[in-house]
């Protein structure tokens, strides 16, 4: 037997399977490796090494290769769990249907009819020689002759063209050639997960209902590693949504073939694009095909999970709402990784660099997936569950009767809340089976620690800290099959490479340090989501913290905390998933976590009320550790919804100009992140991520719907909405020298987030740094006034425009959110 060492595994938890090539080895929690392992003094096997090379083994690499071609036991891909797929006439019989689906049919109708009675209106039928019925009858058909044509088109670029079973097999083997060259270390899956997903699938097959997978999307590799793991083991490859985008020579059809659907990024006002989207759902869901679309809609570039889209979802809901589908499985899917590869791209857009372009040429070079060495992929499954149960759940909650047909007795906004519920339910599910990765905890670590660097021994301190700590919320930590935190520290920091974290040699101990702090915060919001409540509830007290002095001036009452994480929690509604118990219970349940780690002390009164809190005596004497990581934490999104805030300051339109003046939107995001790397290079911003173009879209997103900024967006396609700031919130200038003055609506919402901020040297003097941001801000956004359209054009008044109106607002901004 091997002998023990000290592990960080939870061994109740399910053994993994690790694919490893043709093999699928089960690796239980607890297990450990021999004395001298020989991968590298870890436990894992290079999944590359199963995999024959060519230059080193000509005759078994070609040997290797037919097997897949012709299809030898499990390669064949024969005895699948689910509807039949790869056969040739499979795309045909898939647009015939689709064709034949009574939706598209009415809308050819509907559409040739509309045109139909245009052309009479204008004359047009006139022109031609014959009785009028006659000529409407032949210009209708000749309409919608065009229309199906037109469908054809459509059709071809959309649907996948899943025809060939020897194509998929080749597919398999080269993706997984490619795939595990990059992550070395392997695909890994929980065993009692697959089991499940197994069963559930070989049920839903009798049923002919659909799995619809709803990962998460952080990389191009997510759906490349799910049809992997779907082929393996033997489950009905499912339909993958693709924005066209992909559609490029050679990739484009490889991956129709293999199985993407290609829409639109963009339906626009086509209404039967619309209809043959939702024919295509309606054609996949009753034939049972298992589908895959991202919850999240694009990739996530901040490593968190981003909002809910919900066109496709709403496609698919629309489709039981109807009646049209019976019933659909929904499956919730977390995929990890040690390293993205595209993360130095995503940098490169988040601070402003134009996205490039997707071609063959960028795909490989940016990947350089024959060269890299990423470490692992995990790939997590919630328990799957009936679409059609969930809905009628839904129905009962607004007091309608559940039934096949439930669309007929929903208005609009009843459909919106039970897709808008759905979305972020889906969101909740997948960070509930997310792992940590080593590099995860590392780079949390990091970026969450005072000073410089970091000894090795602190390093590997923390990391178990943290692993203690993400298993005490529920969350769950990537095995590491027994390898000591040490080495399980060296491997993530070996993955990361010396781009991302830094090492000082030549001291008492090895000393590290954070190289690239915007990319490696890509890792850190990988588990934010778990201690987002002990992160805002840290900022909120430490508005008297930063105070300093005695222990006694640093408490903090009951009702002000309160106050002020209302406050934050409204303010970072749309960045983060909270827990669905509501702003008091998540509240009250934060301060009793943080008083059983002894972070922070708690005074009752006889009743047993909360009256104050403070830090604890064990934590002041550890220097504010643990407290620090949870400021730390959400520290640099604060600092973006200030920089947010400041930014709009520069909205303010000039002492003597017009005041209903529109500026375009995009340019004020761009001109925030302008004056955010001025402030940082300054001094006045503390993190360089607060210019994160994501995190101050989402900022500028949460200023309107709160009605601060108004946002006309036109009817014209591909045109930019505009902005200005809403009369009430414009700050005032002085009506001799023009300059903004430091007082209003807006100043003191800046000053509100500004409470919570990480205190700087330079910052102390208020009075002056108040009056150079609001300098810098101004004559930042001068810049905007002088390319903005003018009041006419851009005016709601005239009728081509669009304006958001902002939800009902409380007196106080935040008062009652939901934590």
């Amino acid at each position: 037997m091997p002998s023990e060492k000290v592990s960080m595994d939870d061994t109740s938890e399910a053994p993994d399977l690790e694919i490893v090539g043709n093999k699928i080895t089960i690796q239980h929690a607890g297990f450990t490796g021999p004395e001298h392992p020989q991968d590298g003094a870890i436990t894992e096997q290079h999944l590359v090494r199963n995999m024959v090379r060519f230059r080193e083994r000509p005759l078994d690499f070609l040997r290797e290769v037919s097997l897949y071609l012709s299809g030898s036991g499990w390669r064949a891909y024969d005895n699948v769990i689910g509807q039949p797929v790869f056969y040739p006439g499979y795309s045909d019989r898939i647009r015939d249907k689709i064709l034949k689906n009574p939706i598209l049919q009415n809308k050819v109708r509907e559409l040739a009819e509309a045109r139909l009675k245009v052309e009479e209106e204008e004359g047009l039928l006139e022109l031609k020689p014959g009785p009028l019925d006659k000529k409407r009858e032949g210009r209708r058909k000749e309409i919608e002759g065009n229309l199906h044509q037109a469908l054809n088109t459509m059709l071809d670029n959309m649907i996948c063209k899943m025809d060939s079973k020897r194509f998929i097999r080749g597919a398999y083997y080269l993706t997984t050639q490619l795939l595990t060259r990059a992550y070395h270390h392997g695909i890994h899956v929980s065993s009692e997960e697959i089991l499940r997903l197994r069963s559930v699938a070989e049920e839903a097959t009798k049923k002919k209902h659909s799995i619809v997978f709803l990962p998460c999307h952080k990389s191009h590799v997510d759906y490349v590693s799910l049809q992997i793991i779907c082929f393996r083991l033997g489950i009905g490859l499912p339909i993958v949504v693709a924005g066209d985008n992909l559609n490029f020579p050679l990739v484009g059809s490889f991956l129709q073939h293999a199985g993407a659907m290609y829409i639109r990024r963009s339906f626009g006002n086509d209404p039967l694009y619309t209809t043959a989207v939702q024919a295509y759902v309606d054609t996949i869901l009753q034939q049972g095909y298992n589908f895959e679309c991202f919850i999240e809609g694009g990739r996530s570039r901040t490593g968190k999970l981003l909002g809910p889209k919900f066109g496709i979802l709403s496609f698919i809901l629309n489709s039981l709402l109807s009646g049209r589908v019976e019933d659909t499985i929904i499956c919730p899917v977390s995929t990890q990784y040690d390293k993205v590869i595209e993360t130095e791209s995503y940098i490169s857009e988040l601070l402003g660099q134009p996205k490039p372009k997707e071609n063959l040429a960028n795909f490989l070079s940016s990947s350089s997936i024959l060269s890299l060495k990423l470490g692992r992929v995990d790939v997590r499954f919630h328990e799957p569950y009936s679409l059609r149960d969930f809905l009628n759940q839904q129905l009962t909650r607004l007091g309608k009767q559940p039934s096949m047909k439930a669309e007929l007795n929903l208005s609009l906004t009843e459909k919106g809340q039970i897709l808008r519920t759905l979305g972020y339910k889906v969101l909740s599910q997948i960070n509930n089976v997310s792992v940590m990765m080593p590099t995860a905890l590392v780079g949390t670590v990091l970026l969450t620690l005072r000073g410089r660097g970091v000894g090795k021994s602190d390093l590997v301190r923390r990391v178990e800290w943290l692993c203690n700590r993400v298993r005490a919320k529920g969350g769950r930590v990537a095995h590491f099959y027994g390898a000591p935190t040490g080495e399980v520290v060296d491997r993530a920091i070996e993955v990361m490479g010396p781009k991302l974290v830094g090492e000082i040699t030549g001291l008492a101990e090895p000393t590290y340090y954070a190289v690239d702090r915007f990319q490696l915060s890509f890792y850190r919001n990988m588990t934010i989501h778990l201690f987002i409540t002990e992160a805002l509830v840290s900022a909120g007290m430490y508005t008297t913290v930063k105070q300093g002095s005695g222990a006694a001036d640093q408490r903090i009452t009951y009702d002000a905390l309160l106050s002020q994480v209302s406050f934050l929690s409204q303010l970072f509604r749309g960045e983060f998933i909270f827990p669905p118990d509501g702003l008091t219970t998540n509240f009250e349940n934060t301060l009793r976590v943080l008083e059983k780690d002894d972070v922070i002390k708690v005074t009752r009164n006889s009743s047993g009320s909360v009256e104050f809190m403070e830090l604890s005596d064990s934590e002041r004497h550890c220097g504010r550790e643990n407290y620090d990581f949870y400021c730390f934490l959400i520290w640099p999104f604060i600092e973006t919804a200030w920089l947010g805030a400041v930014s709009l300051l520069g909205l303010t339109p000039p002492l003597n100009g017009p005041k209903d003046v529109w500026v375009d939107m995009k340019k004020a995001q761009d001109n925030a992140q302008f004056l955010g790397k001025t402030l940082f290079h300054q001094g006045d911003l503390s993190y360089f991520e607060a210019v994160n173009k994501e995190t101050l879209k989402n900022c500028y997103q949460r200023f309107e719907e709160e009605g601060i900024i108004l946002v006309a967006k036109s009817k014209e396609l591909r045109s930019s909405p505009t902005t200005r700031l809403a009369p009430e919130w414009t700050p005032e200038r002085d009506p001799e020298t023009g300059k903004l003055l430091a007082r209003g609506r807006l100043w003191d919402f800046i000053e509100m987030i500004g409470q919570a901020r990480r205190e700087g040297k330079n910052r102390r003097d208020g009075p002056t740094v108040s009056s150079k941001v609001l300098a810098m801000s101004d004559s930042v956004g001068r810049k905007l006034f002088e390319t903005a359209a003018t009041p006419n054009p851009t005016s709601p008044l005239a009728g081509n425009i669009d304006v958001s109106s902002p939800r009902k607002r409380r007196k106080d901004f935040g008062v009652n959110s939901k934590l």
